[in-house]
């Protein structure tokens, strides 16, 4: 017998800390990666929202330049959050970062800061990182997730979509034309199928050997030319790939039709207002308040007036039927201010 007694191994389960932690740590790095990442779809939408911010107005943090901004508004875009070291009077990119919280709020990290030579990593307080997320879960508020992993299905499509056609275009004989041969023997008709294998733009002539069953000439129907070109239109590629770009861009906040050939300035205008006013302004709000809380002071952060992401002949004509109120309110002895405080026409609503 066994000289030892069995001893039964005691573990946390369900909600445990293992749990926890293993949990947290899988949504960390499943939010670093998206399978649509290298698409061009989702790059312009990258690009959109790193420029958005590079463009950005800041008043009160001097820190805050445009190279940083630029790294914020593309690792919000990728990833999800943006950590940044605070070193006296600059801001260190990083990496990589682990963390503690309490009461559902970081208290510490340790990030790693990238090097030429190699990353170095560090421990910091709270109040020493600047840390932006967007896309936060109710269960791990601490963590930001990227656009593309909150649409990962529509991302998963798209995805697919374009390997199956990047394989089509590399392997199928586009263009190439064959003659097809009757009681071809099967280890010619082997050989032939293996020869067509990225053949493109070719006539592939096979001499026919097979008579008729009378010692006849070649039939004629042996000639018959058939085309190799794979019918990509009854698949419904273009249709599927349109509707899954659309959807990847409207996780990023940007209109599909920005990228439509047919699209028009005024569109292309509405599309730059719906990405400044409905994405990149609220992030911006964000990234002020954190501001705030690490350095001090007051920080606003204005992604409108440097994008001109507003209707500038609206606002002409605005600025007509204001003047025009205003005279005939000082006309009419109606006290103006109070007039534009109900229809709350303050600076921070000017846009």
């Amino acid at each position: 017998m066994w000289p030892f007694k069995r001893k039964t191994e005691k573990r946390s389960a369900a909600s445990g800390f293992t749990a926890e932690i293993i949990a947290a740590r899988e949504s960390y790095i499943s939010g670093r990666r998206g399978i649509a990442e290298l698409t061009a779809t989702a790059q312009s939408c990258v690009s959109l929202w790193e420029n958005g911010f590079a463009l950005a107005q800041v008043e009160g943090a001097p820190m805050l330049d445009r190279r940083a901004l630029a790294l914020i508004g593309r690792s919000l875009a990728l990833r999800g959050e943006a950590v940044f070291l605070i070193d006296g009077d600059a801001l260190v990119p990083c990496s990589d970062w682990d963390l503690r919280t309490r009461n559902g709020r970081p208290t510490a990290y340790r990030v790693g800061i990238p090097e030429a030579g190699g990353g170095t990593s560090t421990t910091a307080l709270a109040g020493e990182v600047l840390h932006i997320r967007v896309g936060c879960d109710i269960a791990a508020p601490y963590y930001g997730t990227a656009p593309l992993k909150r649409a990962s299905l529509t991302a998963g499509m798209l995805n697919a979509v374009e390997s199956a056609l990047a394989e089509v275009f590399e392997l199928a004989p586009i263009g190439s034309q064959v003659v097809p041969m009757p009681e071809q023997p099967e280890t010619d008709t082997n050989a032939l199928g293996r020869s067509f294998r990225g053949q493109r733009g070719r006539v592939l002539l096979r001499e026919s050997v097979t008579v008729s069953a009378a010692g006849g000439p070649v039939p004629q129907t042996d000639w018959k030319p058939a085309s190799l070109s794979p019918d990509l239109e009854r698949s419904m590629t273009a249709e599927t790939l349109e509707a899954a770009r659309g959807a990847v861009c409207g996780a990023f906040g940007v209109l599909p039709g920005l990228f439509n050939a047919a699209t028009t300035g005024p569109l292309v205008r509405e599309a730059q207002r719906h990405l400044a006013q409905w994405t990149l302004q609220p992030i911006a709000e964000l990234l002020a308040e954190e501001c705030k809380a690490k350095l001090g002071g007051a920080v606003t952060i204005d992604t409108m007036g440097p994008t001109q992401a507003f209707d500038a002949g609206g606002s002409a004509r605005a600025f007509a039927t204001l003047v025009q109120g205003l005279a005939m309110a000082k006309e009419s002895g109606v006290d103006a201010k109070a007039a534009l405080a109900m229809l709350d026409w303050s600076n921070s609503n000017a846009a």
